[in-house]
């Protein structure tokens, strides 16, 4: 790996993850070219923890065995100096390159520069993959870094200057153009790959240009040949055009012959209009003294109508009058009739008093009796106060019992509230069961299928058989779901648990074979494991970040779980956070654990049955799925237990209320029957009183019905007194209404005599009128005719506006503009007649189609080919001049670009051929030579020739790596060699002694030569 004059590896410090060594000459350091690496700083960088390197200003040789390191020197160096990771072919993403179960990585490179050295370091974090930047411990950018080492003419994109390991093949499939355009930004000056690059840029123009030119050309002579063609065509098309005018000067006259032939007709239509309209005057003379004679009769013919109506109005209204005469009457009438039936009710209101005075007597007679045979009562108090007594014993004893009633009811609507929360809460707890049911018939449709025939048909197997362990289960904290799905695998959470295998088999069979559904099935081991004890007690880890094994993280039926432990040791995986993260290898080390559980990854250890090495592999948790919705199986099972105590507290609740209720129904039959005998002890003291204050009542009232005794004969006078006065009132209404008759009649007679001559009128209206409609049938005729001819005259008129407006349409005229001279003039040439101007228009129309595909647009494509190929011409005089300059642009460059070329090939390859002839060989620079390897010899050759070369005063930093040496090779005191060591048995750093080692060889070396 070679920089543009710049880079060297010396003795560095020790790194955690590797050690090396360098041997370096006494001599005076040699001073560092501008650019070169003075030092190298790693942290948390791939294989070390904290490494060091400071390499020589000339040749630096990293020596050591595969995978000890040496490669992680070359991407510091790389990624330090702003390259990408892909210019080291390793890895897409720069976090990768910080050591495992590290957060942050970091890499600092020191240049050499005058007066002071640049230090650019690189932080780089693997949590979001991003680098932070420095510059001599200043933040800074990447843009500012890239400025800074393009300044130094540090290029470790290009492969002729920087070549990892992993690009050698990519290296090897340069093309020549691409070998040439890194040699020169490699090792040319600066402005030949610009002048490179402007050439290419120069040529590719010309080239653009050329093909312009040419393509243009191409059309410019395609162009004048399709003008040519199209000149015959424009010809034809001018002939058809004169045809076509005469047409358009036929289609011009024509609505004119047929404007001038309608106007002719208009002219007499209008004469024989003017003459019908002079006809139906002189009827309409004649019929005006039978039209007026009929007006008269008429007139007088409504005038008798007139009275007929106004004696009618008389007759009604008499007629009316005689009808509220007979109305009056009929009231009398009824006045007559409400006396008598009033006389009646008096008679009955008077019997009435009479009957009721009897029963008031007898009533009094017989209370008399009953009182005379009544004895004094007897003293009725004791037997009172007894009744009393009892009463108020039994009204407190049921207000007790009402009170227990009271406290007992609301004991029992406590409990009711209490059973409804807890069948409430159980009810949430079913819905979250079944949503995992409707997750697993989502998921995993013949595993539901076989569960809901389960249910149905447990009664057929010996043992407990435990549905879907992704129903079984129930996480304590949804949040650690994630572990066990990705614990347990996906077939055994849709797998039933048997605790007998004849059933399970049992099962198989039916569901396999009989139902043909995808199922399966385990069965959980003889003897339990589900109390299996860890390894270890947890908090032996809890210092390592673990919080708590698998097992303890849910909750299972004793089947499951004991199948769990067997099968995945659920009792012995322990669960940490990202605290066991950060300290994994460690973990490792020290709990000697097979699987581990962090916040979001799962660690598997082995170890090596051959090397007894440890290997780990770590994957990411994926989301939990089945598991996410659990029920809390304690919380259920205290609810149950709740719900049996309440539903016994119920039915105790119940038969105490019942005791009560049947001791509160006596108590209340007792009391109706004390109050009973109360109320009879009361009426036997109270009916004497009763009895003497009824008699006084009843006396009372029979001395009122006395008081109001009614004298009928006074009655019968006052009635015939109103009736009298009736009747003369009644005669007085019969004389008013014959008068009223008498009226009506004679007015009746004066309207028939009225009707007789309405009569006579009418029918001589109809005799004038029959007469007058045998004059109108003529004049309806005579206006009718006079209305076609009108009408006809009016469509003439219409048809002769909207031909005259067609005609000056088709000559482009004004409606108030008269037809010009020149139209005048050029129809008096053509014919003058419809059918000779059709015949001529046919013609024409015929000559003119025969010049068939061809139109206006012919004319228009040749003067715009010709417009075209004369504004093409000058185009291409324009680019004819601008492809001479870009021809002269080109020699100029070229000739500042190929002599310095020419000049650096030359020193290539003289260098080239003296590198070639050192190992006996010939070559040329522009020689493609493939080599899969060398033989030992070549391999010294080339090895010396390195050494020669880079060990020159003010020559390039340059480092070699290599896994091996061969012994006895030349060196130079101006090269470093770094020493690159790797594994199990590696001195640790304060044990390294170089002293010992080098006595140590000396005295080997004295050995071999005795």
């Amino acid at each position: 790996m070679a920089a543009a004059g710049k880079w060297s590896l010396g003795a560095c410090q020790l790194g955690d993850g590797g050690s090396q060594r360098a041997v370096r000459s006494s001599a005076a350091r040699p001073q560092f070219v501008e650019g070169s690496i003075v030092r190298v700083l790693m942290e948390n960088f791939l294989t070390y923890d904290t490494c060091e390197v400071r390499p020589g200003p000339n040749l630096n040789m990293i020596v050591g065995a595969n995978g000890t390191g040496k490669s992680s020197i070359v991407c510091a160096i790389c990624l330090g100096l702003a390259g990408k990771p892909s210019f080291i072919g390793r890895a897409d993403k720069v976090g990768l390159f910080v050591k495992q179960g590290c957060l942050k990585g970091v890499v600092e490179v020191e240049l050499a520069k005058t007066p002071d050295n640049i230090i650019i370091t690189r932080e780089i974090q693997v949590v979001n993959n991003t680098s932070t930047w420095f510059i001599n411990r200043k933040p800074t950018t990447l843009k500012t870094v890239e400025e800074q080492i393009a300044a130094l003419n540090i290029q470790v994109d290009n492969l002729c200057q920087f070549l990892p390991q992993d690009r050698v093949g990519e290296f090897a499939k340069l093309s020549k153009i691409e070998l040439l355009e890194a040699t020169e930004k490699s090792v040319g000056p600066p402005e030949m790959y610009q002048f490179h690059c402007e050439l290419k840029n120069f040529r590719e123009k010309e080239r653009e240009l050329e093909n312009l030119f040419r393509d243009k050309t191409n059309s410019l002579e395609k162009m004048r040949q399709r003008v040519e063609r199209y000149k015959q065509d424009v010809e034809r098309y001018h002939e058809r055009k004169r045809h076509l005018d005469l047409i358009e000067m036929l289609e011009r006259k024509r609505p004119w012959v047929e404007y001038e032939n309608v106007r002719q007709q208009h002219e007499e239509v209008k004469q024989s209009r003017d003459q019908a309209k002079e006809e139906l005057k002189n009827l309409k003379e004649m019929q005006f003294p039978v039209k007026k004679k009929i007006q008269e009769t008429e007139e007088y013919f409504k005038n008798l109508d007139m009275k007929i109506r106004d004696k009618a109005a008389e007759i009604k209204d008499i007629s009316q009058k005689c009808k509220q005469k007979q109305d009056a009457l009929e009231m009398k009438d009824k006045q007559i009739e409400e006396i008598h039936q009033a006389l009646r009710m008096k008679k009955d209101e008077e019997m009435d008093r009479q009957v009721k005075i009897h029963n008031t007597q007898k009533m009094i007679e017989e209370w008399k009796n009953e009182l005379s045979t009544m004895a004094v009562s007897a003293d009725l108090q004791p037997q009172t106060d007894a009744v009393n007594n009892e009463l108020k014993k039994l009204q407190e004893e049921r207000a007790n019992i009402d009170s227990d009633i009271s406290d007992l009811t609301a004991e029992k609507m406590n409990q009711k509230r209490e059973e409804k929360r807890i069948t409430d809460r159980l009810g949430q707890l079913n819905n979250i069961m079944n949503m995992k049911e409707e997750n697993l018939k989502g998921k995993f449709r013949d595993t539901h299928s076989a569960l809901m025939w389960l249910r149905n048909n447990k009664d057929k197997f010996k043992k407990k058989v435990c549905e879907p362990m992704m129903l079984e289960i129930n996480m304590k904290d949804n949040r650690h779901a994630k572990y066990v799905e990705n614990h347990i695998s996906s077939n055994d959470m849709r797998a039933f648990v048997f605790e007998s295998q004849e059933d399970m088999e049992k099962f198989l069979v039916e569901m396999r074979d009989h139902q043909k559904l995808r199922v399966n099935a385990v069965c959980a081991p003889a003897e339990s494991c589900a109390e299996s004890l860890p390894s270890r007690p947890i908090e032996e880890l809890h210092r390592y970040g673990f919080f708590s094994y698998l097992r303890e993280l849910f909750d299972a039926p004793h089947p499951v779980m004991s199948y769990l432990c067997s099968q995945y040791h659920v009792h012995d995986v322990p669960v940490g956070t990202e605290k066991t993260r950060n300290m994994i290898e460690r973990v490792i080390q020290e709990t000697k654990l097979r699987q581990i559980y962090t916040a979001e990854e799962k660690y598997i250890v082995k170890v090596s049955a051959y090397t007894n090495l440890t290997f780990s592999t770590n994957t990411s948790l994926r989301e939990a799925q089945f598991l996410t919705s659990s029920v809390d199986t304690d919380e259920r099972r205290q609810l149950e237990n709740e719900q049996r105590d309440i539903n016994n507290t119920l039915k105790s609740l119940d038969m105490h209320l019942t005791t009560l209720f049947e001791r509160q129904k006596h108590l209340e039959h007792r009391d109706n029957e004390l109050r009973q005998q109360k109320k009879e002890l009361l009426e036997r003291g109270n009916r004497r009183r009763q009895l003497e204050s009824k008699i006084g009542v009843k006396y009372d009232s029979l001395r009122q019905l006395e008081e109001d005794a009614i004298s009928l004969e006074d009655e019968y006078q006052q009635a015939n007194v109103k009736i009298k006065e009736i009747n003369t009132q009644k005669a007085r209404l019969v004389t008013e209404l014959m008068h009223h008759i008498k009226n009506c009649i004679s007015l009746n007679i004066l309207k028939a005599d009225l009707v007789l001559q309405s009569t006579t009128v009418a029918a001589e209206k109809n005799r004038l009128e029959s007469e007058c409609n045998e004059g109108s049938v003529q004049l309806r005729a005579a206006e009718q005719r006079f209305c076609e001819l009108d009408e006809r005259k009016r469509l003439l008129t219409e048809n002769c506006k909207e031909l005259l407006k067609k005609a000056q349409q088709v000559c482009k005229l004004s409606p108030d503009q008269r037809l010009p001279k020149e139209f005048q003039t050029a129809f008096q040439a053509l014919p003058t007649t419809l059918e000779e101007i059709d015949a001529f228009l046919n013609e024409e129309k015929t000559r003119a189609s025969c010049f068939t595909g061809l139109n206006a647009s012919v004319v228009e494509e040749y003067n715009k080919q010709i417009e075209e190929i004369q504004q093409l011409t000058e185009y291409l005089e324009e680019k004819k001049k601008e492809l001479d300059n870009y021809k002269q642009n080109i020699s100029q460059v070229k000739e500042r670009w190929l002599n310095p070329l020419k000049k650096l090939i030359e020193q290539i390859n003289g260098k080239f051929s003296n590198f070639f002839s050192s190992m006996q060989c010939v070559g040329e620079v522009d020689l493609h030579v493939e080599n899969e390897g060398m033989d030992p010899m070549n391999e010294r050759r080339v090895f010396e020739m390195v050494v020669k070369t880079a060990c020159k005063e003010s020559t390039s930093q340059y480092f070699f790596i290599t896994p091996k040496l061969l012994q006895n090779l030349t060196y130079n005191d101006k090269m470093t060699v770094l020493f690159v060591y790797n594994g199990p048995f590696m001195l640790e750093a304060n044990k390294w002694n170089l002293k010992s080692f080098c006595r140590r060889r000396r005295r080997l070396g004295r050995m071999d030569e005795q």
